[in-house]
């Protein structure tokens, strides 16, 4: 799927694409990871299978990844929470845009998805949206298990569905086993997976196995979310 096969609109923080079926009645937003744009292959190869399994999907950029689309010099990306004002603009935007489904929710890749994670709470409480996606959710940098990015989730009370690859380095699962987080956190494992979902060439696992199974695990999340209506 590419920005050409679906509606595509700008703001002057964001490019984004929407896809998946007209009408449908849950729609995902989904956020980038802090080194690739809404175009990447992992949120392209998501957004298509998510729309075969009945979810309208809108992909964003934030304001410095969309910059590198306009020739602007390349910055690394803000700290999360310097994002999160960002991320509520494109909710607010796409209310407006869009048919309000039954269900909306919030979520995207690594970075994308604890930007969401860290707004996720207010929204829903507010009634804005059901519930929260995470697809490798950063828990803490590679190789440094002990700066934990957890500290909002002990008390999440959104319902949230973390999908995470066994050996993802920002978080496998032996580490995250050893946590203590919210009883609204669900968490879908990807089979012998990393933090794109591949598995290794001898390990019986395959990458469109293992996408398959994430777009599974959040089609069903998603179906048993009460309406935020």
């Amino acid at each position: 799927m590419t920005p050409s096969a679906s509606s595509t609109w700008s703001l002057d923080l964001a490019f984004s694409i929407d896809s998946g079926p007209r009408g449908a009645n849950c729609r995902l937003i989904l956020a980038h990871g802090a080194g690739a744009g809404a175009t990447s292959p992992f949120l392209e190869s998501m957004a298509e299978i998510l729309g075969t399994r009945g979810l309208a999907v809108t992909r964003f950029e934030f304001g410095y990844m969309s910059d590198r689309r306009t020739g602007q010099a390349k910055r690394p990306p803000p700290k999360a929470e310097r994002l999160t004002s960002e991320y509520r603009e494109i909710v607010q935007e796409v209310a407006w845009r869009q048919p309000r489904p039954d269900r909306l929710l919030i979520g995207g890749k690594s970075l994308g998805g604890r930007v969401a994670s860290l707004i996720a709470d207010e929204l829903y409480s507010e009634g804005q949206i059901s519930g929260l996606i995470c697809l490798g959710y950063p828990f803490h940098p590679p190789g440094q298990p002990d700066q934990l990015r957890t500290e909002h989730l002990k008390e999440l009370l959104c319902p949230a569905l973390i999908v995470q690859g066994e050996r993802d380095p920002f978080g496998n699962r032996a580490e995250i086993d050893a946590l203590t987080l919210s009883e609204r956190l669900a968490f879908a494992w990807i089979s012998d997976g990393d933090h794109d979902f591949w598995p290794r060439g001898r390990s019986g696992f395959t990458r469109t196995g293992n996408l398959a199974a994430a777009t599974d695990a959040v089609a069903a999340f998603a179906a048993k979310l009460p309406s935020a209506r």
